[in-house]
């Protein structure tokens, strides 16, 4: 498969100031992230909240800039020149979580899904109009030409949401950067969103980043994924092998937080329990360990991601079974 976008090295620290006089912190967002995405692919970027997640879809549009690391799409690194930029943002479109705050309350739907097609000079007045009833038809929002005239609050928040799915198709792009997408639609709306974005990521062999903290969901609708923990990719490689057979103890925790449908199990053992955190520096080391059960003297050293099997990495010096 064609490699589309790679990352390379990524790093975004911010730094919080203290209130009168008290220390600084520096949060490390994103420190060496590196990773592929393949035509046609879903990579998926999983990890409980403040891994870091959005932050490495803002860097890749460069709507924040990173301290260091290398972004490359379709073979060219994106810098800052007006033209490199417009390249990425045509070709790559994100899909917000909240469908509420995406898009402006002020304007129609119509508007709203050929804002893109405006700022980059697509097309006359009706070729616009017409590519928009267009995507909104292929996000089965009908009927779309009485969809157009309408506000956001009139439509509903699984409405809103295929609108802001419609306005990322617009351009055609060839990467779209979907964040949490569904984690605020209620649950019955879901499944025929996440089945929606598959239909369409197949029709038209569009490459997704599909960014969440359920994997549940990832495991449906992704094909390889990457365990983001404390700004580190901790574990990567096929999903079903990852979330089957995981080898890092915080890809384990997170399987373990899932829900149990079945009441019967709901007091089984776990596998991991993570460990209360303690006063350890996790910019020293292995960031994981002041939390995990398994810790060993040798994870005062940084482990890198080193193969388990074919294509699966894990950044861990104990294997899990």
């Amino acid at each position: 498969m064609k490699e589309i976008l790679k990352v390379e090295h990524l790093k975004k620290h911010f730094v919080k100031k203290g209130m009168f006089g008290a220390k600084s912190n520096t949060v490390r967002a994103t420190d060496d992230i590196s990773f592929s995405l393949y035509e046609g692919e879903v990579f998926v970027l999983a990890g409980e909240s403040g891994s870091g997640k959005s932050t490495i879809a803002k860097l890749i549009l460069k709507s924040i800039e990173s301290d260091s690391g290398k972004i490359i799409f379709d073979g060219e690194e994106i810098n800052n020149d007006e033209k490199n930029l417009r390249k990425i943002r045509m070709n790559c479109q994100m899909i917000h979580q909240d469908p509420y705050d995406s898009i402006n309350p002020r304007m129609r739907i119509e508007g709203i899904v050929s804002e893109p097609l405006e700022i980059h000079n697509i097309g006359n007045k009706n070729e616009r109009r017409k590519r928009v009833i267009e995507v909104l038809h292929e996000v089965k929002l009908e009927p779309a030409e009485e969809i157009i005239k309408k506000y956001p609050h009139m439509l509903s928040g699984g409405q809103r949401q295929r609108v802001v799915l419609a306005r990322a198709l617009a351009l055609r792009p060839k990467v779209i950067l979907a964040d949490e997408p569904v984690s605020m639609l209620d649950v019955s709306i879901r499944a025929e969103m996440l089945e929606l974005m598959q239909q369409l990521q197949k029709k038209y062999n569009i490459s997704f980043l599909y960014i969440t903290h359920d994997l549940a969901t990832a495991r449906y609708f992704g094909q390889r994924i990457g365990i983001l923990y404390l700004g580190k990719i901790v574990e990567t490689g096929p999903i079903n092998q990852v979330l089957l057979q995981p080898k890092h103890p915080y890809t384990q925790a997170l399987i373990d937080a899932i829900s149990e449908p079945d009441p019967n199990n709901l007091h089984k053992e776990k596998k991991i329990r993570i460990n209360e955190p303690t006063d350890v520096d996790t910019n020293q080391g292995c960031g994981f360990r002041a939390r995990c059960p398994y810790v060993i003297e040798k994870c005062e050293k940084e482990p890198s991601l080193e193969k388990v099997s074919e294509d699966h990495l894990s950044a861990c010096y104990v294997k899990l079974d």
